[in-house]
This record gives structure tokens, sequence and C-alpha cells, in this order.
């Protein structure tokens, strides 16, 4: 990265980049990880780990450049991190349950906040993250100081309230109104899906698959049938729908 970065003989356009040109490649790399796991494609996962390391490489020699910091620093920045954080193992070992330890690394996270001088909850939530993920994160802290319902009733009670507010909103033609109903509604599945210790990003992604594969079905028998989409009735199409949820 060095060579690639030298003023003289490097590349041009590696010399060109800066942090903020990196990171949309850092977040793409990072998704294309996830894909890899997904298919369950182990060589496509060792090559595609190269490629999000690469990325720390990149902005690790950016950094180094600009007299920040360097490679070493951000290895042994995590190393500290995951020692800090894994007292069970590292200072005191002992055995200890997954819930023990989550609570542990929790408390952790909180004290580092202070030591950074954090003065709210939410300061260290990336604001770059998937909506769905960094709703979860927020209401994940928020319950953490017991800003949250004791019981599951309390989360269909809320559902119903946004699910008539909705309602309202939709009635009197209230657009940006509708948005923010919208908003609610889908934050506040996302807090009774973390109840439920439900990943609300995995759950849609999942429900996403499973739309495409039964779509795909009625493309496939209409194509059988020498017709389109747009040659199909809405009662056809449900039909085929139909038979698609048997099969997956």
């Amino acid at each position: 990265m060095e060579q690639l970065r030298d003023k003289e003989k490097g590349c041009e356009w590696d010399k060109e980049q800066d942090f903020k040109s990196i990171a949309p490649f850092t977040i793409e790399e990072a998704y294309e990880v996830a894909d890899a796991i997904a298919r369950e494609n182990h060589n496509d996962l060792k090559l595609e780990l190269g490629d999000l390391l690469l990325q720390v490489v990149f902005l690790s020699q950016i950094a180094k450049e600009e007299g920040l910091f360097k490679f070493e620093d951000v290895a042994n920045a995590i190393s500290h991190k995951l020692i800090s954080r894994h007292p069970y193992v590292f200072e005191n070992p002992k055995e200890h349950t997954p819930d023990e330890q989550l609570e542990s690394w929790e408390n952790s996270k909180a004290k580092e906040r202070e030591e950074l001088n954090f003065t709210s909850l939410m300061d260290d939530i990336a604001l770059t993250l998937p909506a769905l993920m960094r709703s979860q994160k927020i209401q994940k802290r928020a319950s953490r100081v017991g800003f949250d319902w004791s019981s599951i009733e309390g989360y269909f009670k809320k559902i119903e309230e946004e699910i008539g507010e909705l309602k309202k909103a939709i009635q009197n033609k209230d657009q940006s109104n509708i948005e923010e109903e919208i908003g609610d509604l889908l934050m506040i599945l996302t807090n009774l899906s973390r109840h439920l210790k439900v990943d609300a990003e995995t759950a849609l992604h999942k429900s996403n698959r499973k739309f495409e594969k039964r779509f795909r079905y009625i493309e496939d028998e209409l194509g059988k049938k020498g017709k389109k989409l747009s040659d199909s009735s809405l009662e056809e199409m449900d039909k085929l729908w139909d038979e698609a949820k048997l099969i997956n």
C-alpha cells in the first residue's frame, strides 16, 4: 500500500484516495463478506475477507501519512478492547454464561463511553448503520436503563396505537405524517424483534428472499403458459402465489 500511494511511482488512483472516498468501498466489501457467508461459499469468503482487510490497510496507510496512527495501532487497539471486555477470560478467569459475558461487555462499553465524556447513551451509535440495525441498537440501549415495556402485551398495544395513527394520517392525506407514522410502526416492530431475540435485519432479509422465490415461481409458471406478468390478472397471480407458499 505504501508503494501504491508513493507520490512519484505509485498508482494514480490510489494516490488520489482519502478517508471519505474509501469509506463506501469499505461498506461494500463488508456486505460482500456477509454475502459469501450467507451463500456458504468459503472460497469466496476467503477472497472477500482479503478485500475487506485491504480497506483496513488502505485507511491505516492514509492515517499514517497524515500522522494520525499506524496499522499496528489499529491492531493493538482492538487487542486491548478484547482484553478489557472479556474479564472472565483474561483478568479473572472463571466459568460464565453467555448472558453474564454480554452484561460484562455492555458494562465495559458504558465505562468507555464515560471515559470519552459522552453525554448520551446514543452518542456512539453510528449514523450510517442500516436503519433497522441502528433502530435495534438505539432501543437496546434504552432498554438497558429500563425505558421499555415489561411485557409482550405492551408491545402489541403500542403496535395497535401506531397502526391507528397511521390510518388517521392516511385519512388526512398528510404525506409527511404518513411517513412519520410508518417510521414509528417500523421502529416498534424492530423493538419487538429485539425483545424476542430476533435480529430485525436478518428477519427482513429472509422475508425478502422468500418473497423473491415465490415471485419467481409466479414468473416461471406464467412463462410455461406463454404469458407475461402484464398479461396476467391479480387473481391468477394470487393463485400461483398460494401454490408457491406450499413449495417455499
